[in-house]
């Protein structure tokens, strides 16, 4: 028998392995450590600290106001519970411009997305001087609103507005554009429109020309047309970007106040409620009643009513463009 220890199956035992120090980061390394993990979150922190301030703070403190009688001069108020809320909604006034608040934004919402649809493939194709253009249709969306409004309500007006000038001269006929409920929409929506379509066009623009063009080569060796085309590549394509775009046509159009604002001199919606909506109801009750509990009240049945119709529009847009890109 040998000096050296064996195993039972007769080899060698392995000469034991020597402890590895443990290795000590310096000051340094640890710091440059951290930053790798916590210098992300550093520079994302503006935009969320600037939210909280001016974003997530007035929100939690307006559902506050919005369940008492609030005093603004004061500043405090009487917890009356969902008194605002039952007065708002037993009140016919947000009725009407709930109703109002619908129709000008389907009047406006609908036509704007097929416009912009529509001037968006137009813009994408190689036709002369597209830069041009396209920087055209951004012009009306740099304009301030009160400017357009005032525009616009000069020339949709009942006597001597030049829409109804010329509806006079080829037709013979005037449209009641204050005083007709539906025509106020009409033009109110025309506002809306003129605005909003070419900011729309753009976005669209932009994610038509992400496509890759080899889909369109391939459709045409195919012999697929430009409408085949369109409905089987571009409009699946954009199923992303549009469900973007309908939602914040969503927002804006159920928030909308400078235009039914500044339609007339008194902007209180007309003299019968005619294109009075939430926003400017909002506006009436705040600002000419200064009852801001209301008020606050009123915003948060708005801002229900923005969440449900969004969620609402999402389901049905990812289902329609699915089913397009399917078919």
């Amino acid at each position: 028998m040998t000096a050296t220890d064996t195993r039972p199956s007769g080899r060698p035992a392995a000469p034991p392995t020597p402890t590895r120090p443990a290795r000590v980061l310096s000051f340094s390394q640890r710091l440059s450590k951290w930053d790798l993990k916590v210098s992300p979150y550093l520079y994302i922190s503006p935009f969320f600290i600037m939210f909280a301030i001016v974003g997530l703070f007035p929100i939690v403190f307006t559902a506050a106001i919005s369940f008492q009688n609030w005093d603004l001069v004061r500043n405090s108020g009487e917890f009356v519970g969902f008194d605002q809320y039952a007065w708002i909604l037993a009140n016919p006034q947000f009725w009407t411009a709930l109703r109002n608040t619908f129709s000008i934004f389907l009047l406006s919402s609908v036509p704007q997305l097929i416009a912009a649809v529509f001037i968006a493939v137009l813009l994408d194709r190689n036709i002369r001087a597209k830069t041009f253009w396209r920087m055209s249709v951004l012009v009306p969306f740099v304009m301030a609103p009160v400017a357009v409004a005032l525009i616009f309500s000069n020339m949709f007006g009942d006597n001597h507005g030049l829409v109804n000038n010329l509806l006079t001269d080829w037709f013979g006929i005037a449209v009641p554009w204050h005083k007709d409920p539906f025509w106020s929409h009409i033009a109110i929506a025309t506002m809306v429109n003129f605005r909003w379509t070419g900011y729309n066009t753009l976005i669209l623009l932009a994610a038509m020309q992400a496509i890759p063009r080899d889909y369109y080569e391939a459709a045409t060796v195919d012999g697929a047309g430009a409408m085949r085309q369109f409905f089987s590549i571009t409009l699946p394509s954009l199923k992303a970007t549009l469900i973007f775009v309908i939602i914040t046509s969503t927002i804006g159009g159920l928030q909308i106040f400078d235009e039914p604002r500044m339609f007339d001199n008194t902007g209180q919606g007309g003299s019968a409620q005619q294109w009075l909506t939430i926003t400017l109801f909002l506006y009436n009750i705040g600002w000419g009643e200064w009852n801001f509990g209301r008020a606050a009240a009123l915003a948060w049945i708005l801002f229900l009513i923005i969440l449900v119709i969004g969620l609402i529009n999402l389901v049905a847009t990812r289902t329609l463009v699915r089913d397009e890109g399917s078919r």
